[in-house]
C-alpha cells in the first residue's frame, strides 16, 4: 500500500543544506530542456544541474542523495486559482489542508481567491492571510485581493498590493459595473498586477445551474447560457483596450466564444491573458447525468464543441496556462438537489494526471503541457518560480509519468471531497514535492 507524507514548509530548507537528485530525466518547459543527469540544490536555490553532474561521483559534501530512478524532475507546478476557504468557512478548507492537497499534487505554489468570509478585501485582512500561511502551509501561498467592497466601491489596490496582492479579481463574481471595472483596469495598470475576472453576466445566467442545453432541459432545470460568459470578455475588452500597460486575465474560460474574442484581442496586441481548469478539456453537460450535483460548477460544464475547443486553445496557444479553480465544499453543501447545491469541485490532486492526457491522448507535447503548470501561470502573476535555472529557487516536482491509478477521493489530502473525478483510472502522479528546497510531501 502506497504511504503518502508531508511536512510543513517553515520557510524553506536550512541554509547550507545540499541535496543531490540523481538519475533524473531533467525537463524544463520554458528552455525546452529534457536531459537525463542530475540536479543539486544548496539551501533554496538550485545551485546546479546537468548531465555530466556527478560523473565521477557524488562528493561527501551533500547532506542528501536521491535517486530519481529515471523519473521526471521538473519545476513545480504552480495553480494560480485555488479556494482555501480561510478565514470564514474553515469546515471545508483551511491553507493547511488545502496546502495538503496542493503539494499531494505536485503544486508547490498557489494563488488563493479572496472571495472568503470576510473577503479579502483589506489590509488587516491580507495579514491575517499570509501570517496563516506563513504558520501552516505546505507550500507557496500567494493571493489575489478583491477588485470592489461588495460591488460597488474600489479597494484600496496600491495598500493591497504593498501587503502582498499579486493581483485583483472578485472571483466568484463578476464585476458588473462597466464604470467600476474600468476603474480599476487603470489603478492595476499603474501598479503592474492583473484584473482577473470571473466573466459571467448576471442578467443572463441568473438562477441557472447547468449549462444551457439538452441536459439542463432533459433534467428540469434552469441553464446557463455559454453567451452569459463571452458578453463578459467581450465588453471587458472594449474598455480595456484604451487603457495602457493594462493586464486583464480571464479565470476559468469554458466557452467557444470566449476564446474567439481573446484570440482576436490578442491579435490586435492587447493583454490579455486566459486559464482553463482541467474539468473543461475533460468533462461535458453530459457528465452531470451521471455525476449530478459532484459535476456542478461555475461556468459549468459546456457541451462538446466547446471541450474539444478548450484543447485546440490550449495546443494554439490561446490558452495560456491551466488552473483548478480548487473549491472545496462540506457533503451538506453538496447533497443537495441540483439546483440548491453549490457550485465548485476540488482539483488540486487530480491536476498533473488529468494535464497529462493532453500528453497522452496527443493534444500536445510534454514540454508544452507542463509550461502551462509552470512558467506560464508564474508569468501571469509576475513570480520569479518554476524554473530550472542556476540560483533559481528550488521548487521542484518529481514525476512518475508511468504510474496508473484509480482517483479515490475518499484518501485526499483535502478536508473536502466533491470531484466527479471519483473512480477514473488516470496516469501520472507526483511522488515528491519540493518547496524552496524542502521535501514537503513524499509517496512511497
Amino acid at each position: 500500500m502506497l504511504q503518502q507524507s508531508w511536512s510543513l514548509l517553515e520557510n524553506g530548507q536550512k541554509e547550507g543544506y545540499k541535496v543531490a537528485y540523481t538519475n533524473a530525466r531533467i525537463i524544463d518547459p520554458e528552455s525546452k530542456l529534457d536531459i537525463y543527469g542530475s540536479l543539486l540544490t544548496d539551501s533554496k536555490v538550485i545551485a546546479d544541474f546537468g548531465e555530466s553532474l556527478f560523473a565521477g561521483g557524488v562528493p561527501s559534501s551533500v547532506d542528501e542523495v536521491i535517486d530519481c530512478n529515471g523519473l521526471v524532475l521538473m519545476p513545480g507546478i504552480v495553480d494560480i486559482h485555488v479556494h482555501f476557504r480561510e478565514p470564514g468557512q474553515e469546515y471545508k478548507e483551511t491553507i493547511y489542508t488545502g496546502s495538503r492537497s496542493a503539494a499531494a499534487g505536485g503544486v508547490t505554489t498557489v494563488v488563493c481567491q479572496p472571495n472568503t468570509v470576510p473577503p479579502i478585501d483589506s489590509v488587516i485582512l491580507a495579514k491575517y492571510l499570509k501570517y496563516r500561511a506563513f504558520e501552516t502551509s505546505h507550500v507557496n501561498v500567494e493571493f489575489y485581493a478583491a477588485i470592489t467592497k461588495s460591488g460597488n466601491k474600489l479597494t484600496e489596490m496600491a495598500l493591497l498590493k504593498e501587503a502582498g496582492a499579486v493581483g485583483f479579481t472578485d472571483d466568484g463574481l463578476p464585476v458588473m459595473n462597466a464604470h467600476i471595472m474600468r476603474q480599476a483596469l487603470k489603478y492595476s495598470s499603474m501598479l503592474n498586477v492583473p484584473i482577473a475576472q470571473h466573466a459571467e453576466d448576471l442578467n443572463l445566467s441568473a438562477g441557472g445551474c447547468i449549462n444551457e442545453g439538452i441536459v439542463s432541459e432533459e433534467l428540469g432545470v434552469t441553464g446557463i447560457p455559454s453567451v452569459s460568459e463571452a458578453v463578459m470578455v467581450n465588453r471587458d475588452i472594449l474598455l480595456m483596450q484604451d487603457i495602457a500597460n493594462v493586464h486583464y486575465h480571464v479565470l476559468h474560460v469554458s466557452s467557444k466564444d470566449s476564446l474567439r474574442a481573446i484570440a482576436d484581442a490578442k491579435k490586435r496586441g492587447i493583454n490579455i491573458t486566459c486559464e482553463v481548469a482541467p474539468h473543461h478539456f475533460t468533462l461535458t453537460e453530459n457528465d452531470v447525468r451521471e455525476h449530478n450535483s459532484m459535476a456542478k460548477m461555475n461556468p459549468p460544464l459546456r457541451s462538446e464543441e466547446d471541450r474539444l475547443a478548450m484543447i485546440e486553445g490550449l495546443r494554439s496557444g490561446i490558452i495560456d496556462c491551466i488552473a483548478t479553480d480548487h473549491a472545496p465544499h462540506d457533503v451538506g453543501s453538496k447533497d443537495l438537489p441540483l439546483g440548491d447545491s453549490a457550485f465548485g469541485i476540488v482539483g488540486l490532486e487530480t491536476l498533473l494526471p488529468l494535464t497529462l492526457e493532453l500528453y497522452y491522448n496527443q493534444n500536445l507535447d510534454l514540454s508544452d503541457v507542463l509550461g502551462k503548470l509552470t512558467y506560464k501561470p508564474a508569468d501571469i502573476i509576475h513570480v520569479p518560480r518554476a524554473r530550472i535555472r542556476k540560483n533559481f529557487v528550488a521548487d521542484l516536482t518529481l514525476v512518475d509519468l508511468e504510474h496508473s491509478w484509480e482517483v479515490d477521493i475518499s484518501k485526499f489530502a483535502s478536508k473536502s471531497k466533491n470531484s466527479p473525478f471519483s473512480k477514473r483510472i488516470v496516469k501520472g502522479r507526483a511522488v515528491r514535492t519540493v518547496v524552496s528546497g524542502k521535501t514537503v510531501y513524499v509517496l512511497r
